[in-house]
């Protein structure tokens, strides 16, 4: 996983509250297991598929060492490269982005 600074979608302008952009392809089964970790914690994400939007595609190589490695995620302006969904809802929460509070499914293990 790597972190780099400084992304165009980190927010929409000045003053704008920070986002995440999750940067994407079909068929990727790293970027689906992702997708389904951000929507169990109710984060909001924009997304981008890469093969449909050539900006986006161009975002990722800048970030990826010149690949086109997904997912890459931009939180707030900064990226992650293939991270995990714990470590994006960690730096949404840390950007001051609102993440949902999860509630305990009856099914599920309580842990605290």
């Amino acid at each position: 996983m790597t972190t780099t600074a400084g992304g165009p979608t980190g927010s929409g302008g000045p003053g704008d509250p920070p986002v995440v952009t999750v940067y994407w392809r079909p068929g990727c089964p790293y970027c689906g297991s992702l997708r389904r970790g951000l929507a169990r914690s109710g984060l909001a994400t924009r997304e981008a598929d890469i093969w449909a939007d050539p900006e986006a595609a161009a975002f990722v190589r800048a970030h990826a060492g010149g690949h086109e490695t997904v997912p890459t995620v931009d939180v707030g302006g900064t990226v992650l490269v293939n991270p995990s969904a714990r470590l994006v809802v960690e730096r949404a929460t840390a950007a001051g982005i609102a993440v949902p509070v999860r509630r305990h499914r009856w099914w599920s293990r309580s842990t605290g």
